[in-house]
């Protein structure tokens, strides 16, 4: 009967220790994933309920991301005093993204970014037309486009930083475009005050893809204030001119000798009024530059002097739409007071080229059943003095 009771006791001992250690392991597990919290974040007029997902580095430096459009609702970036500042255009309630967001704030874009010519476009032998939302063309994917759909959010716990996995799955038809697409985004936020965008998508049938983010930044951190006098370089000697519908004509132009050329940084309003047919046509900046080289490559640098923020774009596209908020009309509040007027944000959305199915010298945006798409976006924040 002792050696029973002994038996007994040892075992129940084992248990105890071993339940300890397990839930030890929970405890750490669960450290690591306080650098991503989650809140309630609206309800959306169909009665859905939106959550927000704060990614929160060692620095500070924060980024909020709605499951409703992937979209960044809010990012901060320090000052030369060390000051974190919000410096993404938003609403200052959720029911202006759940209303259509006409500007697209902060919204992750597909299935096509920009723009493609008369809402249609042929593929092995068939025309498919979209939705006609911008004119005679089809913009970022539709009128019920990814920066409307409902992502599914969850947190990456492995990951080195805080990483958030979204994925989405877009039905065959969904805004006339074929196939099932299923697509991954991951949002990750480093040490270095970078936000680093990998997309992943496959496809059940040959469809056309374009992923892109379109947050709108003013390093200022004041949302009333024009971004004009931020400097901006863009490492591309070409860009693609457009028609009165802002289409591609197909020709790829040199910046040299152009209010285009931003090959050595200036500011962003010394030739944006200049008497330029181009700039007439976007009411500003809203072009397509062809970058220069391949790869993962630094592609872009924004100086905001009065406060020090610097921000470098990467990406390994091979071209980037600079748009310097001409469509921004004032008629929503700021997230600092005051409202969203005309160029009071810009974009930098990092892409294939705009109307690329129907322009075969552009590069292919063609996506087979079998292949898998990938492409990465770094946006990193920086101080100079």
């Amino acid at each position: 009967m002792k050696k029973t009771t002994y038996n007994g006791i040892f075992i129940l001992l084992f248990l105890i220790i071993f339940g300890c250690k397990k839930e030890n392991n929970k405890q750490d597990i669960s450290g690591k994933m306080e650098n991503i919290s989650t809140s309630d974040y609206g309800v959306t007029p169909k009665g859905d309920s939106i959550k927000k997902y704060t990614l929160t580095n060692k620095n500070g430096m924060k980024v909020e991301v709605s499951n409703f459009g992937g979209i960044i609702t809010s990012l901060t970036a320090p000052d030369r005093n060390g000051k974190y500042e919000d410096v993404v255009l938003g609403f200052t309630k959720p029911e202006g993204y759940f209303d259509g967001n006409p500007y697209y704030f902060g919204a992750l874009i597909g299935r096509y970014g920009n723009r493609i010519a008369n809402a249609k476009f042929a593929l092995e032998g068939k025309t498919y037309e979209i939705d006609k939302n911008d004119g005679p063309n089809s913009l970022h994917g539709g009128k019920e486009g990814f920066h409307t759909r409902f992502w599914n959010i969850e947190a990456v716990k492995d990951a080195k930083f805080p990483t958030l996995k979204l994925s989405y799955i877009s039905a065959d038809g969904e805004e006339g475009y074929p196939g099932k697409l299923t697509t991954t985004v991951f949002y990750t936020l480093t040490d270095d005050n970078a936000l680093e965008i990998s997309y992943e998508a496959e496809t059940d049938k040959p469809t056309v893809v374009n992923l892109t983010q379109h947050s709108y930044f003013n390093l200022s951190g004041n949302f009333t204030k024009t971004i004009t006098d931020h400097e901006l370089q863009i490492n591309a000697d070409h860009f693609l001119p457009v028609n009165e519908t802002l289409i591609p004509t197909g020709e790829q132009k040199a910046v040299k000798g152009t209010p285009f050329d931003f090959t050595v940084s200036k500011a962003i309003g010394k030739d944006i009024n200049a008497d330029d047919d181009q700039l007439k046509k976007g009411k500003g900046y809203d072009h397509n530059w062809i970058l220069n080289g391949k790869g993962l490559r630094s592609i872009a640098k924004v100086y905001h002097q009065g406060t020090g923020r610097l921000m470098e774009v990467f990406t390994d596209e091979p071209g980037v739409q600079f748009y310097s908020g001409n469509f921004l009309d004032g008629k929503f509040d700021t997230k600092t007071g005051g409202k969203n007027e005309f160029r009071t944000g810009f974009c930098l959305e990092t892409q294939h080229f705009p109307d690329s199915p129907n322009q075969p010298s552009f590069p292919s945006t063609e996506l087979k059943p079998g292949q898998k798409y990938h492409s990465k976006t770094i946006y990193k924040f920086s101080v100079k003095n």
